[in-house]
């Protein structure tokens, strides 16, 4: 613990000089007419101020020009423009565009980083990466190899590179990073190799550690202040990290950190997700496993986490809770407050107040989740907080090398990392869904340092008693839990949202397709089929007086991963190969970015 605040106070020290660092970044996020950052903000609302395309007109698109990345596989992410120039990104290897879009998109400068091969199998579920991030004249980009590159903005030269991790014992990455002040937050993959998570601040200069938390461990390692760091408004108290872990298994614990990560500047707070524990199978890691499925409130400066909550407590079904964390001003019960709305992979749509991370509001997304009846919310109670395991799915209860069968949601969750949008308009959420299912069967695993540590099997299909569709389209009430409209699709709908001034919401759908929805009414705009099927998250820019949309499309991710690497067997792709079957009759491989705008 004195580690712990020595360590905190000589971060503080430079806070007011970080406090001023990125002021340009910020306003370049601010300007609708630049997509700045992954996210489109800070918030993770992804909302555009732009009308010019609206609710009126939208279905008047036309396709104004398309690029090739020449990559397969799937591509996830979006480009960033920053001013006159568009960045684009592709899968493994990772390769770097920066297009001139005062000159039909000529590529000025291209970066490819030379990587190990051998880094691919090592990749859970497809060769992803969630794209680029900019800041202080940079380009940085988290390779597959878990290197952190950064690149000069106008020419894509190496300003400096640090490795975050060791693909040899299964570290890897398929997340984007994010810029705060002097910093950038970076994550970590492997959780299916038994890589215990963290989360990293690297200085923006030069690429030096300014401090790193654990998900698990001592407190030293999770920079978790055990006297001040609360979960549901309790102080965690000592050893939080460890003490509900059997032996060692900690260190090979999981929780890592590939999703998404918002900011409050007020707060100078960062919030994530931490994902499953290691192994998939229940029964070798009795108790809670801390803290493993855990939204982090982190200090940007220090680390330090202000407050916890874990939302599945030992995890016995692969609901990583990495998705990402939206960040609203709203009214609830009479008062203004600063919320988090967050689509867990678990089923369940949860809001906490971000301030002090109070449990407002714990409801199913999708009905077809059927694991839990519900989350104790009664703050007097001894299980508050907790989700209530229904025993016919509970993969430890029925026992290791039992089939437990119908699960509902999958491995995949109720909605994966594809980001959700929120429109201040219209004060609703709208979430790309899984409306999927699962057979689970757990088995024993021994774990060899950059081999698989899963211990399950899985076969996945459509939820039971629906429209006999894979995923929906939903739009949300995160103050009352509630759905107000859901859009029925054929497969999982896997593109991350888009919500504009114009009361138009955009996504892609698995076999292609990007479609324009009505904000309030869901009602269908416009549709059309791009080249491959649409993993990638939909943005809008403005140049030249003139608002476009731009999506990459190119099918793979862990829904398209049968196709992305070519799979057969049913139960490849830990079960989604079989599930997702039918979607090759409908697109196939590869990487093209397409840019639409209204007729002049």
């Amino acid at each position: 613990m004195k580690r712990l605040l020595i360590l905190t106070t000589a971060m503080s020290l430079g806070g007011s000089v970080a406090a001023t660092a990125n002021e340009a970044l910020q306003k370049l996020i601010d300007d609708p007419s630049q997509w700045a950052i992954q996210t489109g903000d800070y918030a993770n609302q992804r909302y555009s101020e732009l009308d010019a395309i609206n609710k009126d007109n939208v279905g008047g698109l036309q396709v104004a020009w398309t690029f090739s990345t020449g990559v397969l596989r799937g591509h996830e992410g979006s480009p960033l423009v920053i001013g006159d120039v568009m960045y684009v990104h592709t899968p493994f290897p990772n390769i770097v565009y920066a297009l001139d879009l005062n000159n039909d998109g000529k590529v000025l400068w291209k970066y490819e980083p030379k990587q190990d091969p051998n880094v691919i199998p090592v990749m859970c579920c497809d060769t992803v990466n969630r794209g680029l991030a900019f800041g202080e004249g940079k380009i940085f980009l988290h390779q597959a190899d878990t290197t952190l590159v950064a690149l000069d903005a106008k020419t894509g030269a190496v300003a400096w590179s640090v490795k975050n991790g060791d693909p040899a014992i299964g570290e890897t990455n398929t997340a984007t990073v994010i810029p705060v002040k002097d910093k950038v937050i970076v994550g970590i993959s492997g959780g299916e190799f038994g890589v215990r998570g963290h989360v990293t601040a690297y200085n923006m200069a030069d690429g030096s550690v300014a401090w790193r938390g654990y998900s698990m461990g001592p407190d030293s390692d999770t920079l978790i202040d055990p006297a001040n760091t609360t979960h549901l408004g309790k102080p965690v108290g000592p050893d939080s990290g460890t003490n509900t872990w059997e032996g060692d298994q900690w260190k090979i614990g999981g929780g890592t950190t590939w999703g998404w990560y918002s900011y409050d500047p007020e707060l100078n707070l960062v919030y994530y997700g931490s994902g499953n524990p290691s192994t998939w199978n229940p029964a070798q890691r009795p108790g809670d496993n801390r803290w493993s499925m855990t939204i982090f409130a982190r200090d940007v400066d220090t680390g330090v986490a202000k407050w916890v909550y874990q939302m599945t407590p030992h995890d016995e079904w692969d609901f990583d809770g990495i998705n990402e964390m939206i960040l609203t001003e709203q009214t609830i019960g009479g008062t203004e407050r600063k919320l988090l709305t967050h689509f867990d992979r678990n089923g369940l749509g949860y809001t906490l107040d971000r301030v002090t991370g109070e449990l407002l509001v714990a409801e199913k997304f999708d009905p077809a989740v059927n694991w839990t009846t519900g989350v104790d919310m009664d703050p007097a109670s001894a299980t508050y907080g907790r989700p209530a395991v229904v025993a016919e799915y509970s993969t430890e209860q029925n026992g290791e090398d039992v089939n437990s069968t119908g699960i509902c949601p999958a491995a995949l969750g109720s909605k994966d990392q594809q980001p959700a949008a929120y429109s201040p308009k219209t004060e609703l959420f709208y979430v790309p869904t899984n409306h999927v299912c699962m057979d689970y069967e757990p088995f024993r695993v021994s774990y060899t340092a950059g081999q698989p540590y899963v211990g399950a099997t899985l076969a996945m299909f459509p939820a039971p008693q629906s429209h006999g569709g894979m995923g929906n389209f939903i739009a949300w009430d995160g103050k009352e839990g509630k759905i107000k409209w859901s859009l029925p699709e054929q497969f999982s709908v896997w593109s991350g949202a888009l919500a504009t001034a114009g009361d138009v919401v955009f996504y892609g759908t698995l076999e292609g397709y990007l479609k324009a929805v009505d904000a309030n009414t869901g009602e269908e705009l416009y549709r059309f089929k791009t080249p491959s099927g649409i993993i990638g998250n939909v943005m809008t820019y403005q140049h030249g007086g003139k608002q476009y949309v731009a999506i990459l499309s190119g099918v793979g991710g862990w829904a398209g991963i049968g196709l992305a690497a070519g799979l057969t067997n049913p139960n490849d792709g830990l079960g989604a190969v079989g599930g997702y079957a039918a979607l090759s009759d409908y697109t196939a491989l590869g990487g093209a970015l397409t840019v639409f705008a209204l007729p002049n």
